[in-house]
């Protein structure tokens, strides 16, 4: 029996388990209460902030060398790691962990509700990082070299042509359910996986809606961004980009994955 045991811990989870954890986990948030998911996104729409802040101060306090923007982009795992651990709602999780019940269930009503959480997150997200933002433009906390160095990455960050920011943001929403789906798996080697990923994202440049519309307020609450360009040029390109590659890309792909081994099952207790 000790032998059992030990085998068992040390088996990786196979692809259907993890897809059977998540696709509960979604079916949990799908029923949580208005109220719990605006609070939550709020949070984490403050918190992913924390993303743009740890890289703009590893940036200004580097040396210029060819390694520097390889280093500076670790900071931007910081916010992930606040939102994803502290176990909050973030709008980029939910293209993964919400759709899954979906493809299973495929049903009007779980599409209805996969809608009100996408609505009710994407919202609390936004807020959430418009006061983030706020507080680096306004609070003073932060010291004139910093403040230039968060509107230098904000502009880079919110700068490319719509169609660019569109298939930048595919890459990063891959990711960002690449974490959610690998998480399960993990035993103590959680902080190592956001870290690598997110890092990844910065690193290559993809665009990621909600950290990125810290970067987006914080510019036009300067008056350096109008809303028609914010709007076109950043935020709806980039959302697009990050449901596709969350949702219609990886998602489906694992789906893909487990739907021969997932179906019988869900066909005979539907038969009972």
């Amino acid at each position: 029996m000790a032998e059992e045991q030990a085998i068992r811990e040390a088996t990786r989870l196979n692809s259907k388990l993890i897809y059977e954890v998540i696709r509960r986990d979604g079916e949990e948030e799908l029923e949580r209460p208005a109220k719990s998911l605006v609070w939550s996104g709020i949070a984490a729409g403050l918190l992913i902030s924390f993303s743009v802040l740890g890289e703009a101060v590893l940036r200004d306090n580097l040396p210029e060398t060819p390694w520097r923007y390889l280093i500076e982009n670790l900071g931007y795992s910081f916010g992930f790691l606040l939102v994803i651990l502290g176990r909050m709602q973030l709008f980029t999780e939910n293209t993964i962990t919400t759709i899954l019940p979906l493809v299973a269930e495929r049903s009007a009503s779980c599409f209805g509700r996969v809608l009100r959480l996408w609505s009710i997150v994407l919202a609390a997200n936004i807020v959430g990082a418009l006061g983030a933002a706020a507080f680096m433009a306004f609070s003073g906390a932060f010291d004139a070299d910093l403040l230039a160095v968060i509107g230098d990455l904000s502009r880079h960050a919110t700068g490319f042509p719509p169609g660019e920011a569109f298939f930048r943001a595919i890459p990063a929403g891959v990711l960002v359910a690449s974490i959610v789906w690998m998480m399960p798996g993990q035993n103590g080697s959680e902080v190592l996986l956001i870290v690598l990923f997110t890092w990844l994202i910065a690193a290559g440049d993809f665009t990621h809606i909600i950290a990125g519309s810290v970067e987006m307020w914080f510019l036009a609450l300067q008056g350096n961004l109008g809303f028609g360009p914010a709007l076109v040029q950043f935020f709806l390109p980039v959302l697009a980009g990050n449901i596709v590659g969350g949702t219609l890309v990886f998602t489906l792909l694992a789906w893909g994955q487990v739907k021969a081994e997932v179906e019988p099952e869900e066909n005979a207790v539907g038969n009972k």
